[in-house]
């Protein structure tokens, strides 16, 4: 298959799937109506992440198309974010997160080295919020809510970004935070199926 082609595959696909990657979770949450499994400082670290890193490819003018889920990402992220607390009783919460993630969007972009030192970081939050929801998991020993197609989904738009970075801008930082991020975001998929296995064979 021709590289341009490729490319462009794997810019559609990751764009196409990530129109939809939170559906799963989010549908499960309101059938549920439980945040059994679901990890709120996962979410709130992946958003973090999420708005450093679309802020820095921005800032450096990178190609849209190797960013362009990214609003789309956050935006499904907010949902989530006001699911959890809704479902938890914690819904005024929703006023303090959206002023401190409004906030600390614009404070990026006041310095390049305020944005350059976030994006040093991205990978350790992003990396955080897996982490996160491997604890919760690990903790509790249930997958409970977590949706095993969205973080399959995830861990498929992470490795088609390892491609499109290689072939575009070759940035290292970047490259290194998908490589992390498709290694855990695959980590987080095998224990939601994995506890999912286990406690189908219990019931």
């Amino acid at each position: 298959m021709d590289a341009d082609l490729m490319l462009h595959f794997a810019n559609f696909s990751t764009l196409l799937v990530c129109m939809v990657l939170k559906f799963p979770q989010i549908i499960v949450l309101i059938r549920a109506k439980s945040t059994r499994g679901v990890s709120l400082k996962s979410l709130l670290l992946e958003l973090i992440g999420f708005i450093v890193f679309i802020t820095y490819q921005m800032y450096y003018d990178y190609p849209p198309p190797t960013y362009l889920e990214y609003p789309i990402l956050i935006a499904q992220d907010a949902i989530l974010l006001l699911l959890i607390l809704h479902y938890n009783g914690n819904l005024r919460q929703s006023v303090i997160y959206t002023l401190l993630f409004v906030g600390g969007w614009q404070l990026l972009t006041v310095q390049k080295w305020i944005i350059d030192l976030a994006m040093s970081l991205c990978t350790f939050i992003s990396a955080g919020s897996k982490f996160a929801q491997l604890q919760c998991l690990w903790e509790s020993k249930d997958s409970g809510q977590v949706s095993a197609l969205s973080w399959g989904m995830a861990t498929y738009t992470c490795l088609a970004r390892i491609f499109t970075t290689i072939v575009t801008t070759g940035d290292m930082q970047v490259l290194v935070r998908f490589i992390v991020m498709a290694i855990l975001n695959g980590w987080v998929t095998a224990m939601v199926l994995y506890y999912r296995r286990r406690g189908i064979k219990q019931d």
